[in-house]
């Protein structure tokens, strides 16, 4: 008998426009009248003067942070196909080597999957139509002090959605409002990719675990759960498939540096930190799993109030490498406790952000496998797979994305991702006075962030061309390290861009 451990059940069943799919409440909201009608709103955006020709325009790509840039690197480095027949088969020339790239991360109100636990879903809905209305309209500003907005930016000819917490929420509300629009282009989202890609490393009789490691906010929308139990139904699948959950607290917003969980220059416990701990209820470090965590406590990347751990009375994680140590060690303890459980067959990377940290999951997988405890067993073996397939949607986004290209003939034969590809972050917009800052620093406070509700339609945020001062260094370097082909775009584009040439002229004649 299949056997399903399913905790939630899901709302995304497809992932391009006009195919209907069951999905959390759709909610009409007024930024969509904004959008739509309003034509002295800054958000208006006058859709019946949209081109009429699509292909030479840029392909667009959002999520709540710098996380998707590993979805947007996944299109740059996709070579499936042969570019001129457009059939399966590589040619050696990138799939996408003829197409431009905008690239937004919605950085002021991430993360993303934080919405849902203070009951801000509607919040978080606006903020996704305000990320298409990034992409489909012209309008930017070069830099934060600016008044007055440029519109120079080029509109979209397909959008996808590189996060996976605005796909579980807000697709069905993007996909009424792009009806409304009546344009005629692809949306592509992460899920349901992801659990097809996943399903293809079973057998048609193979039994085995699916865990879903993703941001609390996905978890909690439901949705890779219905989409896999779907599929395996679509599939035929009988073998016996368990599905177990790990919402990822705290490790999207440690790769990003979000002060709120990680501070790299903190020594000591923080008042401040909102990660697990040895007293949080909801994601409690286990004094009992210590050993087994290993958190690595090499230059504060964890903070304890004690000499040593077993003095601590306050115990924080601050670094992405305990986030994971964390984090799978309270998936394995969840399988261990689950009767019959499957071992681990596929651990599904549900956030874009974790794919950056795959070699970390990696180390402590195997760490885990080996680990014995005092009676000399292996207190996990037996939950994970002689291999244990890390899927990374990204891929599959990047398949999806060429076919639906290929069926809408929207090719672009004249473009250059090197040349062309822009990125843009949003920042809190300091000339709106209903702002509240943390500090001096420019990001909103989190009761601010998280206290806001839908349809006060103002400015929150500027959306800014990437430059140094707000992407890190740190961060940065791990673009070089991990996604080195687009981390060359990201420079190109800052040193190179025409409209960063224009802003350093303006910049001078000021």
């Amino acid at each position: 008998m299949k056997h399903l451990t399913l905790t939630y059940g899901l709302a995304i069943s497809s992932l391009f426009l006009g195919i209907s799919q069951s999905a959390i409440g759709q909610t009409t909201l007024q930024i969509e009248n904004a959008i739509l009608n309003d034509q002295k709103n800054f958000y208006f955006i006058d859709f019946e003067n949209y081109p009429k020709s699509l292909n030479n325009l840029p392909i667009g790509v959002f999520d709540s942070g710098t996380g998707g840039l590993t979805v947007l690197d996944a299109l740059v480095n996709f070579d499936e196909y042969d570019n001129e027949s457009k059939v399966l088969k590589k040619d050696g020339i990138l799939d996408f080597s003829k197409e431009n790239f905008i690239y937004l991360a919605d950085q002021a109100n991430m993360p993303y999957g934080n919405y849902h636990a203070v009951n801000k879903d509607n919040l978080l809905k606006e903020h996704i139509i305000k990320d298409f209305q990034f992409l489909l309209s012209n309008k930017y500003y070069f830099h934060y002090k600016d008044q007055n907005y440029q519109t120079n930016k080029d509109k979209v000819k397909a959008i996808v959605i590189a996060c996976n917490t605005a796909t579980a929420y807000g697709y069905s509300d993007a996909e009424a409002f792009m009806k409304k629009t009546k344009l005629d282009i692809p949306v592509i989202g992460v899920i349901n990719a992801a659990a097809r890609g996943t399903l293809a490393n079973f057998g048609k009789e193979e039994s085995g675990a699916i865990a879903v490691f993703a941001t609390v906010g996905t978890i909690a929308s439901k949705g890779y759960e219905r989409t896999l139990r779907e599929q395996i139904n679509t599939l035929g699948l009988k073998g016996d498939i368990q599905i177990f959950n790990q919402g990822g607290h705290g490790v999207a917003e440690a790769v990003d540096g979000e002060p709120d969980f990680i501070k790299a220059e903190a020594k000591q416990p923080r008042s401040d930190y909102r990660g697990p701990s040895l007293d949080n209820k909801d994601y409690k470090i286990d004094r009992t799993l210590l050993d087994i965590y290993n958190f690595n406590f090499d230059k504060n990347q964890m903070l304890c109030d004690g000499k040593d751990v077993e003095d601590c009375s306050q115990l924080q994680i601050n670094s992405s490498e305990n986030y994971i140590r964390f984090h799978l060690v309270s998936l394995l303890e969840q399988m261990r406790k689950t009767e019959n459980a499957q071992p681990l067959k596929s651990l599904i990377l549900g956030c874009t952000h974790y794919p950056y940290l795959i070699k970390e999951i990696n180390e402590v997988l195997m760490e885990l496998k080996n680990y014995k405890g005092n009676d000399g067993n292996y207190k996990y073996r037996s939950l994970i797979s002689e291999k244990v397939h890390i899927v990374d949607p990204s891929i599959f986004v990047a398949r999806e994305l060429h076919q639906a290209l290929a069926q809408k003939e929207l090719f672009n034969s004249n473009g250059n991702m090197l040349e062309n590809s822009e990125f843009y972050i949003s920042v809190p917009n300091t000339e709106n006075k209903n702002v509240k800052l943390e500090g001096e620093e420019l990001r909103f406070s989190y009761d601010y962030k998280y206290g806001r509700n839908e349809n006060e339609i103002q400015e929150y945020v500027k959306v800014v061309p990437f430059d140094r001062k707000n992407v890190s260094d740190l961060t940065l370097e791990r673009f070089k390290a991990i996604i080195p082909n687009t981390y060359e775009f990201i420079r190109n584009f800052s040193q190179h861009s025409p409209k960063m040439e224009e802003y350093e002229q303006e910049i001078k004649i000021k």
